[in-house]
């Protein structure tokens, strides 16, 4: 059964759902490019991070310690970050914690699609027009294996996406 969290309107995708596809503007190592989730799922798992804005503390803390931690915990996956700034505000802000070897998504246009498409988009504040803070583990053949959101506080644990990615 799906769940609603309070900020937002949309259900969040629970695991056994078909992962909404995508194509977004994407900075992978400071090069602008473009990201299908589809293309990435034919190579290899798939970790979503929806953050709410870059430029604040608890995202770049997220995003650094993913990347510190990416070749131990995450091989034969893919971290991708997405957020809803634009990809000049995301290019200017990996440069400040980068560098970053992912993957980082904007879902800036159509505003917060992407965010929305997975019940993540907050409507309300504090911070709408953002997405919730949250952890979507889509395994190869499109499903979502994991999915929870978390406070905007809150540091997503490593120990619960590893365990979802060990069941795939």
């Amino acid at each position: 059964m799906r769940g609603v969290t309070p900020d937002t309107t949309r259900a969040v995708l629970s695991p056994g759902e078909v992962a909404p596809d995508f194509d977004l503007p994407v900075l992978v190592g400071g090069v602008k490019k473009r990201f299908h989730l589809r293309e990435q799922l034919e190579k290899s798992c798939v970790i979503l991070a929806f953050y709410p804005v870059n430029w604040e503390s608890i995202s770049a803390r997220q995003l650094s310690e993913y990347q510190a931690q990416r070749e131990r915990y995450f091989s034969g996956s893919e971290v991708v970050g997405i957020s809803v700034d634009s990809i000049m505000n995301t290019t200017v802000w990996e440069r400040e914690i980068g560098p970053l070897d992912y993957p980082l998504c904007s879902d800036f246009w159509p505003h917060g699609e992407v965010s929305r498409s997975y019940g993540v988009f907050r409507d309300r504040n504090p911070l709408a027009g953002t997405s919730e803070r949250a952890m979507f583990v889509v395994d190869r053949a499109g499903r979502i294996a994991f999915s929870k959101v978390y406070g905007l506080e809150d540091l997503p644990p490593f120990s619960e996406t590893l365990e979802a990615l060990r069941k795939i």
